[in-house]
């Protein structure tokens, strides 16, 4: 049985994963910002663990989690939260900057950082869910598009640092997908949202799941999921 940590298993394509992984019997983390939250994900999910920590403040991870249980390995170690805020780069504040680069960027750092050793042990999988913004930045989307061009380099360095280690990598980056956060991005952009326009979670997920559990003699390191519409 596979043990998966997960984050942003809340909602959208993260809680598709959890969905898939779940119902094929494996072992599931899921990481949330307080025990509430992480009780309410987790009834979704029976059997499922829950470790809390507050991704906003990257920072006390590592205290946060030495207060905890953990695995003794990891197979995959799957980052789907995140968060956004449009704007332009002349009325963007430091706090919309720093919000949008902690949770985007500087918490899945550290979190890998902090479960690297259980991932050596079990030569797993760091997959990073990270967008079309990490390809190409537009106006509005200044400090959005910047965290997820660092959660590439970050995705890229981490890669060539941990394959002597066994342990993959993948950046998976979805073009608009019908999840709550484009929900908001609509609100903020001032359009009406039409969610069959954009691609299923479910779809995405099937694209994750096919690079998780690609055989060992190949790894999937950039995959990009375009709206078929």
């Amino acid at each position: 049985m596979a043990t998966h940590l997960i984050t942003g298993a809340g909602s959208g394509i993260g809680a598709a994963v959890a969905r898939r992984l779940h119902e094929r019997g494996d072992d599931l983390l899921l990481f949330s910002r307080d025990a509430g939250r992480g009780k309410e994900i987790a009834a979704d999910f029976p059997g499922a663990r829950t470790l809390v920590g507050d991704l906003a403040t990257p920072d006390r991870l590592s205290w946060a989690l030495s207060h905890q249980t953990l695995p003794d390995r990891l197979d995959s170690l799957l980052h789907f939260a995140g968060v956004v805020e449009l704007g332009q780069i002349g009325e963007l504040t430091t706090r919309t900057w720093t919000g949008q680069l902690n949770v985007n960027l500087v918490a899945p750092a550290e979190l890998t950082r902090l479960f690297l050793p259980q991932l050596r042990a079990a030569k797993g999988q760091v997959i990073f869910v990270n967008s079309g913004a990490g390809l190409n930045a537009h106006a509005m989307w200044g400090a959005y598009a910047a965290s997820k061009h660092g959660l590439k380099a970050l995705a890229d360095a981490l890669r060539q640092e941990e394959r002597p280690n066994g342990v993959r990598v993948t950046s998976v980056y979805p073009g608009r997908t019908a999840t709550p956060m484009q929900a908001k991005v609509h609100r903020q952009e001032g359009k009406e949202y039409d969610a069959p326009r954009w691609i299923d979670p479910e779809s995405v997920a099937t694209t994750i799941l096919t690079a998780l559990d690609l055989p060992r003699d190949a790894e999937i390191n950039d995959l990009t999921v375009r709206p078929g519409r």
